[in-house]
């Protein structure tokens, strides 16, 4: 077995653990912090088509959810066919680590896709760790619609 690239970040969010959940967990709520998926339409079926803030590139998004969990992992690509579950979302209630009542701690992770260049790997975890900035106020503050 050998080690795949991968990159964690957390952050902790003075909100329940319910509330940051469904905030990830919301497709109608990507473009308000996701880079990679800056411009969205959300079709009927849940498949979120987004622009990239970089380059306007096109990503597809397949958002799976499971509360009981509170993990949320998206599906991305460059076609509704070519989705894979390359990023994900998990939410664990602060006390669980330590922290107070109310409170969340949020952490991403991404998987390197093999093909993927050094710049854009490089640019994908910097974001995440701004993104989490991002999230954090949006959700403490209710942030700009």
């Amino acid at each position: 077995m050998s080690v795949w690239p991968m990159h964690a970040d957390a952050i902790g969010i003075a909100a329940p653990a319910g509330t940051v959940f469904d905030f990830m967990a919301s497709p109608a709520q990507l473009h308000r912090w996701s880079f990679g998926t800056w411009e969205t339409t959300v079709r009927e079926d849940g498949l979120v088509e987004g622009r990239s803030i970089f380059d306007g590139s096109v990503t597809w998004v397949r958002i799976e959810a499971s509360r009981p969990h509170l993990l949320v992992d998206y599906h991305l690509g460059s076609s509704p066919e070519a989705l894979k579950p390359r990023i994900c979302a998990r939410v664990v209630p602060a006390p669980h680590v330590g922290g107070g009542e109310g409170e969340s701690v949020l952490t991403l992770l991404a998987w390197r896709d093999p093909a993927m260049a050094d710049a854009r790997w490089d640019r994908l975890t910097r974001s995440h760790e701004f993104e989490l900035f991002l999230i954090k106020s949006l959700i403490e503050t209710g942030g700009p619609p």
